[in-house]
């Protein structure tokens, strides 16, 4: 395989395996010294990578497996969505309470004494 359409593939086993860089070089059969290679020597396919957040494809990717199993009708991802997302209508297992505080000002009114004020410890203590 030519080192272009390697990079090419590698991109899309990354997305594919949600950034699993050991993963994606079994794919396209490279090792991983090839691909920390190309990322120090190809600007182009870094930017690509740096483009990718496996993260967010991965949090993409379970929710859509929820919503296939809430289609099924799968009592449990039912439950997790309506706790999750419904508590607004009340699904919750527990109450939680809210509280605002208000805090007064406090007012310090400082007298002048006419006594200096100690510079050092020496002057406290005499």
């Amino acid at each position: 395989m030519d080192t272009k359409l390697a990079k090419k593939s590698f991109i899309e086993a990354y997305k594919k395996t949600f950034g699993n860089v050991s993963q994606s070089c079994k794919v396209v059969g490279i090792s991983r010294t090839i691909h920390y290679q190309w990322l120090k020597e190809d600007e182009n396919y870094k930017n690509e990578l740096d483009n990718i957040e496996p993260s967010e494809m991965f949090l993409d990717y379970a929710e859509s497996k929820l919503v296939e199993n809430i289609g099924k009708g799968d009592t449990t991802a039912i439950i997790f969505t309506l706790k999750t997302k419904g508590k607004s209508r009340g699904y919750v297992e527990r109450q939680e309470i809210h509280q605002e505080t208000t805090y007064k000002s406090l007012d310090i009114n400082i007298i002048d004494t006419g006594v200096p004020l100690a510079s050092s410890e020496k002057d406290i203590v005499e």
